[in-house]
């Protein structure tokens, strides 16, 4: 995913989605108390402040299950002398933090958990840690915004999708079966749950017994992600062509369950390339 920047008081900011969460430059926001001339050394300073060493140890402790904990207790006796010094390189090599990280080139610089970076904000000064929480926030409100509205689009075509299934199924395989008409409706589910073994691996019934709350007034298919709702739109087609072709369920089952595999491993390794391209090569210092 790219980089995204706000501004913050005409400080640019970079921020950028890792897989745990959303990390923000603490080096742009340091432009905010110094210009571009002393960023890296405001960082550091701050970095060796016994307060800030441990906000960042108990912050590891709470999400970071391999932290080091008795290498950053000899950080923290350490932490207030004139001579010690730490840079976000030895803090992440020697604890395992996750915390922070150093980016090189394009948006280089060093990167905090957004927990993180809004403690360093105060160091920075309250008022701007102000802004840049309202930015930030306006910033993910956008975002939302333009995922949900993706969300709705594949949704409302794999619903359309399910439309052109459920008449193949009523032209094509009803007329092969002897239910009577108040049961006709279990072809229409039988062939549903194929695809929902298919792509999610369990039935409709399954998720709502492991559900039963959120079974209520959902369905399965309203958590899956885009790249899922992709797929299942595409099954539900392929589905429709080959009961119309007549082939059996059990063939019909393999064919989807290889085609739901390949798509959404096509699928999620294009966003992870994406992600790679975008953000760049991430190196610590």
């Amino acid at each position: 995913m790219k980089n995204k920047v706000i501004e913050v008081q005409n400080v640019q900011i970079s921020i950028s989605k890792q897989e745990l969460d959303d990390y923000i430059c603490i080096t742009d926001i340091a432009k905010a108390k110094s210009g571009d001339s002393r960023c890296a050394d405001i960082v550091k300073n701050w970095l060796r402040n016994r307060n800030t060493l441990e906000f960042l140890g108990t912050w590891e402790k709470i999400y970071n299950s391999d932290f080091k904990v008795v290498e950053f207790d000899h950080f923290k006796t350490e932490a207030g002398l004139h001579t010690f010094v730490l840079s976000v390189a030895e803090w992440i090599n020697k604890t395992n933090a996750i915390g922070l990280y150093v980016k090189r080139g394009k948006y280089g610089g060093t990167y905090a958990h957004k927990d993180i970076a809004f403690e360093f904000a105060s160091a920075i000064s309250p008022v701007f840690k102000l802004y840049l929480i309202k930015e930030f926030q306006r910033l993910k409100e956008e975002e939302n915004n333009s995922e949900q509205k993706e969300w709705d689009a594949k949704r409302f075509l794999s619903k359309n999708n399910y439309l052109i299934q459920t008449d193949a199924v009523k032209k094509y395989l009803l007329p092969q079966m002897n239910y009577r008409e108040n049961l006709q409706w279990l072809a229409y589910a039988e062939e549903a749950d194929i695809l929902n073994v298919a792509l999610f691996g369990f039935t409709a019934k399954a998720w709502r017994e492991a559900n039963p709350e959120l079974a209520k007034k959902n369905n399965v298919r309203d958590f899956a992600t885009i790249n899922e709702l992709t797929v299942l739109s595409n099954l539900e087609s392929h589905n429709a062509q080959m009961l119309r072709e007549g082939k059996e369920k059990e063939e019909r089952f393999k064919i989807l369950q290889e085609i739901a595999e390949y798509q959404l491993n096509v699928l999620n390794a294009a966003e992870e390339i994406k992600m790679i391209e975008s953000d760049g090569a991430l190196s610590e210092v």
